[in-house]
């Protein structure tokens, strides 16, 4: 009976620490404290400081019943740009530097989750995707390890961000089109990820990837027209071209040229979407 009572001590203790006690301890105590507080706006009934802020004379609070929290409707996925987990996951418990992602992937597999799916992180930054101007209140940030340059995508790695991403797919139904990169989201200021696998991803039903037998386009099509309704903010057009490079044919990325074999792969993209 000791010997039991030792070990359930010794679990109880593991699976604390691995919720981040131990050298997170601090930082996750800001954490709960902001929950907390969210926690006790969102249960406020009737609600206060809303309804009172209204300048009109006749006003009253009637409860419905139907209502929900937020709905994760896209999956933005990022490089950190960093050398290691660690340095990324410093970089997001930093308070001036005021960025966060829902999870974080290491080299070796390790998924770290640093926000809450329900909470609004603060990843995407000022972007346009479709008519969207602020993903950060409709999508899951996902930073995967990697320096943005040289390192490779371990398969480890990829096979750790599918089974994340099979979970928010089927939890949130979030439809195939709406796994995006930081660059289709930014495309004036952000490249990641880069040299990323969105193929595999689209084999198994995160975002899209052109067919293997490629058309050509019909005469008038207009790859302006199909950057946009793909989602692509086509406000400035090349920085549009060099996303939609970087995401689907990964080469000559800085220049926004489109050869005869880039507007066929567009095409097939853009096909996707009608």
């Amino acid at each position: 009976m000791k010997a039991h009572s030792i070990l359930s001590a010794i679990t109880a203790l593991l699976i604390f620490s691995s919720c981040g006690g131990g050298k997170y301890a601090a930082t996750e105590k800001v954490y709960k404290k902001k929950a907390k507080q969210f926690a006790e706006a969102y249960k406020e009934s009737p609600v206060t400081g809303q309804l009172e802020k209204i300048n009109a004379a006749d006003k009253e609070w009637i409860a419905s019943i139907n209502f929900g929290v937020r709905k994760p409707n896209y999956v933005m996925i990022h490089h950190t740009a960093q050398n290691s987990l660690e340095q990324t996951v410093k970089t997001f418990h930093s308070e001036r530097a005021g960025v966060s992602s829902h999870y974080v992937i290491g080299r070796d597999g390790k998924i770290v989750q640093m926000v809450n799916d329900y909470y609004r992180g603060h990843h995407a930054g000022l972007g346009k995707w479709g008519n969207d101007t602020d993903l950060n209140s409709s999508s899951i940030g996902i930073e995967l390890d990697n320096n943005g340059t040289t390192d490779p995508w371990p398969e480890i790695q990829i096979n750790a961000l599918v089974q994340l991403l099979t979970y928010l797919k089927d939890a949130y139904k979030i439809p195939q089109a709406n796994f995006i990169g930081h660059m289709d989201y930014a495309p004036t200021r952000k490249n990641d990820p880069s040299r990323f696998p969105w193929k595999t991803l689209a084999e198994k039903g995160f975002g899209f990837w052109y067919d293997d037998y490629l058309e050509v386009p019909p005469i008038g099509f207009d790859p302006r027209l199909a950057l946009r309704i793909i989602g692509y903010d086509v406000k400035n057009l090349d920085a549009a071209i060099k996303a939609f490079k970087t995401h689907y044919i990964q080469k000559d990325t800085t220049t926004a040229n489109l050869n005869e074999e880039d507007l066929k792969i567009l095409y097939s993209i853009f096909k996707k979407f009608l």
